[in-house]
C-alpha cells in the first residue's frame, strides 16, 4: 500500500487501528512533517491522556486531524502543564475537554511563552484570572493571537469609541470573546461606521458594545443592511429605528424570516397595534412569539383586557396571570357598581 510504504509504519498501524483512512492519514502527514518520526508508543500514550481529561472517543479522531501535532508533543513538557493550567482557570470538569475538542491547537501553545504574557495583557485591562480562564474555555483560540498585532489594535480600536474608561473594555471583551477574532479593519469598524450612519450617537455606540458586542461582529452587507431594509419597507421611519436599534440592537442580526416579520404581522394583524408602541418598546423583539407574546394576547383577549406592550411583557408569568386577575376583578366591580347604581336609580 502506498501510504504504508511512505511513512513509519508504526505510526501507520496506529492511525489504521484508531479507524483513520488513507486520505485523513496522508492530510495529517502533510500538516505535521514531525508525525514522520513519531512512535506508535508516543502517539498511544497521548491519545490516552487526552481521552484520560474527558475528550470522548468518538471525537479524538476529529481532534487529532485538526491538529496531528498533539501526537508529537512531550508528554510530561507540553500537555501536562498547558492542560494543568487550564484546569485551574476552568470551574467545571468538562470545560477543558470542551475548549480542547474546538481548539487542539491550544495544546501546542507554551504556558510560559503564550498564556503568561496572555495573562498579563489582560489584566492590565481589569480582566481578572478567573475571566481570562472563562474567555480561553469559551473561545481557545484566543490563546493563538499576537497580543502586538492582533490583541493591541483590538483595545486601540476600542478606546477610540471611548470604552477606555473604568475597565469597560475589559468588560466588553468578558462579555463576548469572539468579538477578537474579528478583523478590525474588516469587520468591527465598517460595523461602527454603518451604525453611526443610521443615526446612532457615539454613546448610543458604547451601549451597544457593552451590552451586545455580538452586533458588531456582524457583516454589514449579508445581515444588517438587509435587516435595515426589511424594517424599512415595513414601515418605519429612519429615526424610529435608530431608536430601536439603540434600545434593542439584537433587531439588526435577528432572522427576518424567522423572527422579525412572525412579530411585526403578529403585532398588526393580531395584537392589532401599531409600529409606534414598538418603537416606544423595543424589547417587544426580544420575547418568544409562542411561549410569551402569542400566549399572552390570547389571556388579554378572553378578559378584554387593554395595555401597553411593556405593561403586557414586562414581567414574570406569575406577576402577569396576577395582574391579569386584578385587572378583571377590578372591572366586574365597575360594571357591578354601575347596575346598583342604575338599579337604585
Amino acid at each position: 500500500m502506498e501510504t504504508s510504504n511512505s511513512h513509519s509504519s508504526g505510526i501507520m498501524w496506529f492511525f489504521k487501528d484508531k479507524g483513520f483512512d488513507d486520505t485523513s492519514i496522508n492530510e495529517m502527514f502533510q500538516k505535521c512533517k514531525r508525525l514522520e518520526g513519531v512512535q506508535r508508543e508516543k502517539a498511544s500514550e497521548n491519545w490516552d491522556y487526552l481521552r484520560s481529561i474527558g475528550i470522548q472517543e468518538r471525537k479524538l479522531p476529529s481532534v487529532v486531524r485538526k491538529c496531528p501535532k498533539i501526537l508529537t508533543l512531550g508528554l510530561h513538557e507540553k500537555l501536562f502543564p498547558m492542560v494543568n493550567c487550564l484546569e485551574t482557570l476552568g470551574s467545571k470538569p468538562q470545560e477543558v475537554a470542551s475548549a480542547i475538542t474546538k481548539f487542539p491547537h491550544i495544546l501546542a501553545h507554551s504556558v510560559e511563552e503564550k498564556l503568561c504574557p496572555l495573562l498579563g495583557f489582560f489584566e492590565a485591562l481589569g480582566v481578572t484570572e478567573k475571566q481570562l480562564g472563562k474567555m480561553i474555555l469559551i473561545n481557545p483560540r484566543i490563546i493563538s493571537y499576537s497580543i502586538e498585532h492582533k490583541l493591541s489594535q483590538m483595545v486601540e480600536f476600542l478606546s477610540s469609541l471611548h470604552l477606555a474608561k473604568d475597565g469597560m473594555i475589559g468588560k466588553v471583551l468578558v462579555k463576548h470573546p469572539y468579538i477578537m477574532g474579528y478583523s478590525v479593519d474588516n469587520r468591527l469598524r465598517p460595523t461602527s461606521e454603518f451604525l453611526k450612519s443610521i443615526g446612532l450617537t457615539d454613546m448610543d455606540l458604547q451601549k451597544v458594545l457593552v451590552n451586545y458586542p455580538e452586533v458588531l461582529c456582524r457583516d454589514v452587507n449579508k445581515i444588517l443592511k438587509p435587516n435595515l431594509s426589511y424594517l424599512t419597507s415595513r414601515g418605519f421611519g429612519v429615526g424610529q429605528i435608530a431608536a430601536v436599534v439603540t434600545c434593542y440592537p439584537p433587531v439588526l442580526i435577528k432572522s427576518v424570516r424567522n423572527s422579525l416579520e412572525p412579530r411585526i404581522k403578529f403585532l398588526i394583524d393580531v395584537m392589532g397595534r401599531g409600529l409606534d408602541e414598538v418603537v416606544d418598546y423595543p424589547d417587544y423583539f426580544r420575547h418568544s412569539l409562542k411561549r410569551r407574546l402569542q400566549l399572552r394576547q390570547k389571556l388579554l383577549m378572553q378578559k378584554n383586557i387593554s395595555c401597553t406592550l411593556s405593561e403586557m411583557l414586562d414581567c414574570n408569568q406569575k406577576k402577569f396571570l396576577f395582574n391579569k386577575v386584578r385587572a378583571c376583578n377590578v372591572a366586574y366591580s365597575d360594571r357591578e357598581s354601575k347596575v346598583n347604581i342604575h338599579l337604585e336609580g
